[in-house]
């Protein structure tokens, strides 16, 4: 893995604008860059990054049949009783899942790590997905890159046939989000190409616009009642919404479905290292509440004890405190040898209880530190996208780089 100069394409704003990427340039600076791109080896994307992928998927949803059975679990997750239910029936019914990122930290060296699983409602897929795509069929074409180089990168076609799987032939899928936000916009309208492609209908509605019937059933901006909705909205939103009552009820089919609600929630990594401890993709991760004393040199909790104690040290050395629920960094802390040495400067989510997690130091390319977003389509890692920042802490506006394989 390393970081190669690249000539930009001359009109690629042009064509970024004709394909309505209207967010390639964010807050007055570049989030699409392709002054440089990544460079992976076949053996670093494939061992390195795709196969952990595909099997920490598979380990998360181990732990979402170990947490619908623990009310422990579910109480600690943050996720209202009164749903219990919903989310249980909908995992135990088999409920299909479409998409998730995984946020990766790798150098090309090391087993990658595990940072978070944005299970529910990750965007940068437009990006990922199409316009890394172009770039590279393009740079090809132009010879900036090689005749045998190719890219990570199956994401459409692997959405494609996955709509194909989980919905009925011409069947209709509502997709609702927030039109005023380009980059949630792209997201949708990128997996509504791929449902369209797959033969299916794919109506959008603006999210604030649907409403209820007078028979109880959600329905969109034009009086249709949905029977099938993806919604760019998390769950953890979702369950404490005015609509909430009438999720279960309203008989919608939710993409994601409800048993995300356990995936898209970071209290999922202290379950994933209690199920998998010493698992070489896997940090150490704990619910603060149970550690807060023993980071400061106290004991643990009891029920934690013994495995704080095997971490200890390396959580002395380096760790990071983060929301259950948060977005693009927000309320996410980084400490070294005791002392706090990196935060974010919103700490809108900081009320949710926290975890503390082992420090996988992102790599340094030019003063910038790259994330590695591994795409699951299904059950199956099939593209990589990336985004890098000066900042350690990847946020909202961090750059979108494109990549490429070579040798």
């Amino acid at each position: 893995m390393d970081k190669i100069d690249l000539p930009e394409r001359p009109d690629w704003r042009d064509e970024a604008e004709k394909l309505g990427f209207t967010f390639a340039d964010m807050g007055g600076e570049p989030y699409w860059d392709e002054t440089s791109a990544y460079r992976f080896t076949l053996r670093e994307i494939e061992e390195d990054i795709e196969d952990p992928s595909t099997q920490l998927h598979a380990m998360c949803r181990e732990a979402v049949e170990r947490a619908i059975g623990d009310e422990e679990i579910l109480t600690r997750l943050d996720i209202p009783r009164q749903h219990w239910d919903l989310i249980a029936q909908s995992w135990r019914h088999g409920e299909p899942e479409l998409y998730g990122r995984m946020d990766l930290s790798y150098d090309g060296r090391g087993p990658a790590k595990l940072l978070e699983y944005n299970a529910d409602t990750p965007t940068s897929l437009y990006e990922s997905a199409s316009f890394q795509w172009l770039w590279f069929e393009q740079q090809q074409a132009a010879g900036v890159l090689g005749p045998d180089t190719d890219q990570f990168n199956g994401i459409h076609e692997a959405l494609v046939e996955r709509w194909g799987q989980i919905c009925q032939p011409g069947e209709t899928v509502h997709f609702a989000g927030d039109p005023d936000n380009p980059e949630d916009y792209a997201t949708v309208e990128t997996l509504a190409w791929a449902a369209r492609e797959a033969d299916l209908g794919a109506q959008f509605t603006p999210l604030a616009q649907i409403g209820l019937t007078d028979e109880g059933q959600f329905a969109d901006d034009q009086s249709r009642v949905i029977g099938t909705l993806f919604k760019l909205y998390p769950w953890e939103d979702m369950l404490r919404d005015a609509f909430a009552a009438n999720l279960q009820s309203s008989q919608t089919r939710f993409i994601e479905p409800p048993w995300k609600a356990i995936l898209s929630n970071k209290g999922i990594l202290p379950l994933l290292w209690q199920m998998f401890p010493g698992h070489p993709n896997l940090l150490p991760a704990f619910f603060l509440a149970d550690v807060a004393e023993a980071l400061t040199g106290g004991v643990a909790a009891p029920a934690v004890a013994a495995a704080f104690d095997a971490a200890r040290d390396e959580l002395a050395r380096g760790h990071v405190l983060k929301p259950i629920f948060s977005r693009e960094g927000a309320g996410v802390s980084i400490w070294e040898q005791g002392r706090e040495v990196v935060r974010t400067g919103d700490d809108s989510y900081s009320h949710h209880p926290m975890i503390v997690q082992g420090l996988a130091p992102l790599p340094d390319f030019g003063g910038f530190h790259p994330v590695l977003g591994a795409w699951i389509i299904g059950e199956t890692c099939v593209g990589l996208g990336l985004r890098e920042d000066q900042s350690r802490i990847t946020h909202n506006l961090s750059r979108f780089k494109p990549h490429f394989i070579e040798g």
